[in-house]
């Protein structure tokens, strides 16, 4: 502040007769440094750690430098042309050039700049020199804000052992143009060719968005150059938007078979949810916890987490209680407790339970996901199948109906459709009771069904990454079996946009996009692993196990497949129109049976109920399930389940 003053002075002047200047030079650095040590201090300048400074540090700075020189000049030509009597000053101020508080400004804000930046340009030199170790060289694919993100990290904490060297990116506008000072190197294709040019030991991901296809093309170009990659999380992971190294992690199979992400209205879900009380069954799930991580963040009046389930209730109501959705801490009604967060332990086959809780708690909103859910085990326990899946769900409707829950939605598989299984035809048994108490009530109570969702308890990736790390075999049930997939976020999005579409007594089919081959899936996760199909792992095939299929269907004969306003969401028409008059006959059939542990009564009544349902198994290959693709312009009440997949 004393200097530039003087430097502005001397390229003003060329440097020519600075000593006549001494006095009204002093004086002008006098007022100049009151003012500016005034501004700057209210601006915080001087409480700020420099060393860590952003982009919006120097922001602050310029607007500072340019509000404070305004200030001096305002003050200079004031003073210059003030009264005699008024000021004494004006006569030696007089004789500065007009244009000094200009160059000094200017000279000001690049000396502060540059002293500030200095610091952290310093911290970070000194913070490599100190590190002590060779950093490890990166190519980061993906020259979008997250990428820059990431590079931006890497450059300031050399502690991390990582050395970006260039971005690459498939959008040609962005070749050889810089970003975070690191050059845009070219499109993937040329990974091979950069990674040996720039001694590349890491290619990083950094594309949140991109679908399946594009990481595993990316992959396999890694592979061929000899080089680890590893992938930031994607989209559905990210829902504050932050990208850190921390979340760095090796690629996964849920990345291959990634999509693009679906378009969902926020703010409708926001508007639904917001201020009502709403009860989750199955809490503790795969599907039920990620409905309550998502119904939480719309900020409830109270949220409901309903299991059987102790542990697992446990560890989603603290993860829960500890982030308040607004942010704030929690205000505990209760040691740890958030007084709009209420875990409740019970089981949904006591009618006498949930009348309690509803006439207590009030809910208005009902997501249902408890259900058994694994195909072999309710095989051998059909009983506990319909009492939970079936009898659970006519508890939970009754008791619902009873309490005027305003919006009711059950959590459905795809294995309700033409089902071979026992588990699969509860489902659908279920499905027809949420259509009965929609026709009785009037109210919006639906099903949305899917498929296999990634990453859930208990799910066949789980269990042949277990196989894998025992050194194998994978074992596959048929080298023709194929599943639909989708990752547990996105499955819920949709449900949560499809209880925003339900009027009553629909079934939602959700978009799973195109089924994926198990054996595909199993070399696809060895080869993750490192390894190689037949020389270090084999795949084994044992054959189909009761109650499966080779593929799975999404919609029933007699239903007709319509369009909903979301693009990933359809309808299953004339659902209702399956509804058999003696529903409530046999349900308390199959009731009694399932007292009497009589699993031929069970499989008959099934049956009885569900007119497609084959137990035997003729169907297990596909024999006459499939439908021929449509002809080209067919309607879409003509379209096939497989066309789901568009």
């Amino acid at each position: 502040m004393l200097f530039s003053p003087c430097l502005a002075l001397y390229l003003r002047t060329d440097g020519q007769a600075l000593e006549r200047y001494a006095q009204p030079l002093a004086l002008y650095t006098l007022y100049a440094l009151g003012l500016r040590l005034f501004f700057f201090w209210g601006f915080g300048f001087y409480s700020r750690y420099w060393r860590f400074a952003s982009i919006d540090e120097v922001v602050q700075l310029a607007v500072g430098g340019v509000l404070t020189t305004a200030a001096v000049t305002v003050l200079f030509f004031g003073l210059r042309f003030a009264p005699l009597g008024l000021c004494s000053s004006w006569p030696a101020l007089c004789g500065l050039p007009r244009s000094l508080p200009l160059i000094d400004g200017l000279l000001l804000i690049v000396m502060v700049a540059g002293t500030r930046l200095g610091v952290r340009a310093s911290a970070a030199w000194l913070s490599r020199l100190r590190t002590g170790r060779p950093a490890r060289r990166v190519l980061i694919m993906g020259a979008g804000s997250a990428g820059a993100m990431i590079a931006r990290e890497m450059r300031s904490n050399p502690q991390l052992g990582l050395e970006p060297v260039g971005f690459v990116d498939d959008d040609m506008h962005k070749h050889d143009v810089r970003i975070q000072s690191l050059m845009v190197l070219g499109g993937r294709d040329q990974i091979p060719a950069l990674t040996r040019e720039y001694r590349v030991a890491e290619v990083i991901i950094a594309m949140p968005t991109a679908p399946g296809r594009v990481i595993r093309e990316i992959v396999t170009l890694c592979d061929q150059a000899g080089v680890k990659a590893r992938i930031m999380p994607g989209i559905y992971e990210l829902l504050d938007g932050t990208v850190t190294v921390s979340q760095l992690r090796d690629v996964d199979i849920e990345d291959l078979l990634r999509r693009e992400p679906v378009k969902t209205d926020t703010e409708a879900v926001l508007a639904f949810l917001q201020g009502k009380r709403v009860l989750v069954t199955g809490g503790g799930g795969s599907i039920g916890s990620e409905l309550c991580r998502q119904i939480w963040r719309c900020r409830p009046a109270e949220l409901i987490l309903l299991g059987h389930g102790e542990n697992s209730i446990f560890n989603i109501y603290n993860e829960l209680a500890g982030h308040e959705p607004d942010g704030q801490s929690p205000a505990p009604s209760q040691a740890g407790a958030s007084p709009r967060l209420r875990p409740v332990i019970a089981d949904i086959r006591i009618p006498e339970r949930l009348d309690a809780l509803f006439a207590e708690s009030r809910p208005q909103i009902v997501f249902h996901a408890a259900a058994h859910k694994h195909v072999p085990l309710m095989e051998h326990n059909p009983a506990e199948a319909v009492t939970n899946n079936i009898l659970g769900t006519r508890n939970l409707l009754a008791t619902a109906q009873r309490a005027g829950v305003e919006r009711f939605v059950m959590i459905s598989t795809d294995k309700a459709v033409n089902p071979t299984s026992i588990m699969g035809a509860s489902k659908r048994a279920a499905e027809l009771l949420v259509q009965q108490a929609a026709e009785r009530t009037g109210r919006p109570y639906v099903a949305v069904r899917f498929g296999n969702v990634l990453g859930s308890r208990g799910s066949v990736i789980h269990t042949f990454k277990q196989q894998i790390a025992r050194g194998g075999p994978v074992t596959v049930t048929h080298p023709e079996m194929k599943r639909y997939f989708m990752i547990i976020p996105e499955a819920v999005q949709l449900v949560l946009q499809a209880a925003l579409l339900g009027e009553g007594g629909e079934t939602f089919v959700l978009d799973m996009g195109e089924p994926v081959k198990i054996v595909d899936l199993a070399r696809d996760l060895i080869e993750l692993s490192g390894l190689e199909v037949g020389q270090d792992i084999e795949i084994a095939f044992s054959g189909m196990r009761s109650g499966e299929k080779l593929f799975e269907e999404l919609f029933i004969p007699g239903e007709a497949y319509h369009r909903t306003r979301h693009e990933k969401i359809f309808t299953a028409g004339n659902a209702a129109g399956l509804l058999p008059s003696d529903l409530d006959a046999i349900i308390d059939a199959l009731a009694a049976a399932a007292r009497r542990d009589d699993k031929a009564a069970i499989l008959r009544g099934l049956k009885t109920l569900i007119a497609e349902f084959d137990p035997a198994g003729d169907s297990v290959v596909g024999k006459g399930r499939q439908q021929p693709p449509p002809q080209p312009g067919a309607g879409p009440a003509q379209l096939t389940p497989r066309l789901l997949s568009r």
